[in-house]
């Protein structure tokens, strides 16, 4: 027993059990270190898979999105195509506008026919190019408010006036039946 007793009072085991004891110390410090690393691990983890959450659902809000845009430019693209549909009937009725004043002209002068024409269809076209510029009033759209439905109404009137300028009823009626005859 007195070699126990030796043992235990000697200096290398005094070192020897403070080295344990520091030993002991640093292994709890790295255990404790360990379990904070766990469980930081661990909320890193929760973060990152909320953080997919919440991507996974801008990404699916975004696709959403996207589809709805394409199909909104499906719709403008189709209206545009529409559109150029409208411009050539925008131009057929630019067209017939620019015929019915050039016919009216003729109405009020026909001596010659084929030279009276050309010039009222130029005539006519300068003053679609007017109003088109923004120089003239529209005169289409007058028509349109002040004629009586009738296709007949404007002729009527147009002879009314030529009736109270030239005064003579012979010369008013060729005027009524050429413009009766230009008009149909």
């Amino acid at each position: 027993m007195e070699f126990l007793k030796s043992v235990f009072t000697s200096p290398p085991f005094f070192g020897f059990v403070g080295g344990l004891i520091v030993g002991g110390i640093f292994l709890l410090m790295a255990w404790m270190s360990h379990l904070k690393t766990k469980k930081e691990l661990r909320r890193f983890q929760k973060h990152l898979s909320e953080k997919l959450e919440i991507e996974g659902e801008h990404m699916a809000a975004m696709k959403k999105d996207l589809a709805q845009l394409k199909q909104e430019n499906e719709n403008l693209r189709m209206k545009i195509g529409g559109s150029n549909l409208n411009d050539s009937s925008h131009a057929l009725e630019r067209e017939l506008e620019l015929y019915a004043r050039a016919e009216k002209s003729m109405v009020v002068r026909a001596p010659g026919f084929a030279q009276a024409w050309e010039s009222a269809k130029d005539a006519a076209h300068a003053e679609l190019l007017e109003e088109e510029r923004g120089k003239s009033l529209p005169r289409r759209i007058f028509r349109k408010f002040f004629s009586s439905g009738g296709g007949e109404a404007p002729a009527k009137v147009l002879t009314m006036k030529d009736d109270d300028e030239s005064g003579s009823s012979n010369g008013s009626e060729e005027k009524a039946r050429a413009g009766a005859a230009g008009e149909s």
